[in-house]
C-alpha cells in the first residue's frame, strides 16, 4: 500500500511540501517562490498555484481515508480553480477541507494563501472518484 500522503512527483519537483502543520485535521502544504514557480516576473504561474491547490486537495482526501482505514485509488472527475489575486515572490500556502466523503465519490474544496490566511489567492473545488 502506498503512502496516501506522500506528495507525488509533480508536487516534489515544484518544490511543494508538507508543513507539519493541520488546519482542522487536514495538512498544510506549501511553497517557496523560486524559478520552478515563476510566471511572469516576481508572481506565482497559474499553473503553479492550480499545483499547489491539487496537491493539497489530495492530501486533505488521503488524511481523511487513512483515518478512515481505506486506500482507494483515486481519479479526478473534476478540478474547478479560481484565481482571486496574483501571488507575489514570497511563499504560498494551501489546505483542502473535505466536504462530502462517500463511498464511490469525494468532493474537496481548497484555499490557498500567502502571508495572510482570510485572504486567498486561489481556490479549487474539486470531484474525485474513488475506485
Amino acid at each position: 500500500m502506498a503512502d496516501p500522503l506522500e506528495l507525488p512527483a509533480y508536487a516534489r519537483s515544484l518544490g511543494i511540501v508538507m508543513t507539519g502543520d493541520t488546519e482542522g485535521g487536514m495538512p498544510v502544504l506549501s511553497v517557496d517562490f523560486g524559478p520552478m514557480v515563476e510566471g511572469r516576473p516576481q508572481h506565482f504561474h497559474g499553473g503553479a498555484t492550480a499545483g499547489l491547490l491539487e496537491a493539497a486537495g489530495y492530501a486533505a482526501l488521503g488524511a481523511a481515508l487513512l483515518a478512515a482505514g481505506r486506500d482507494p485509488q483515486l481519479k479526478p472527475i473534476n478540478i474547478t480553480v479560481q484565481y482571486l489575486a496574483a501571488g507575489k515572490s514570497q511563499a504560498s500556502f494551501a489546505v483542502g477541507r473535505i466536504t462530502r466523503l462517500g463511498r464511490r465519490n469525494a468532493n474537496v474544496t481548497v484555499e490557498a494563501w500567502q502571508d495572510d490566511r482570510s485572504r486567498p489567492i486561489a481556490t479549487a473545488v474539486m470531484n474525485i472518484l474513488m475506485v
